[in-house]
């Protein structure tokens, strides 16, 4: 079984991870791609003055640090990982992993927020449990 594990570096998103560990445990077969996301469709104006090269760096270094802590956390449970970096509309990123590496779950952490503000912008995870056809856990 093939798991995508989405991180923002959010405590919400290491539980999800915590949880992943735990069904590598129940199943030692099961693989784990962590996953960073940076929506960068604000940033073509900076790219117009600090150049490309300047705001990938920079994304790049938001990615590892979201990354930090799940892979530390896979590390020290022994679980190799694979990772993948990308930019672009979260969810949709999300989602076309899922069903370009054919993964069996998507393992994510859901922010707690109001109610009323998920209804009028939504959430990452909620476009996921939309738009994916791959089962999602999500992990509060």
């Amino acid at each position: 079984m093939k798991i995508l594990a989405p991180v923002d570096g959010s405590k919400t998103s290491l539980k999800a991870i915590k949880q992943a560990c735990s069904l590598l445990a129940a199943a030692p077969q099961l693989s784990v791609t962590l996953m960073s996301v940076h929506d960068d469709i604000a940033l073509k104006h900076a790219r117009s003055i600090v150049g490309s090269k300047a705001v990938d760096s920079y994304l790049r270094e938001l990615s590892d640090k979201d990354l930090a802590g799940a892979r530390k956390l896979l590390d020290k449970a022994g679980v190799e990982h694979e990772v993948v970096i990308r930019t672009g509309h979260v969810a949709q990123e999300i989602v076309d992993q899922a069903d370009q590496g054919k993964f069996d779950l998507i393992v994510m952490g859901h922010k707690g927020r109001s109610a009323l503000r998920d209804l009028l912008i939504g959430s990452v995870a909620q476009r996921v449990l939309a738009m994916a056809k791959t089962p999602v856990l999500l992990v509060k």
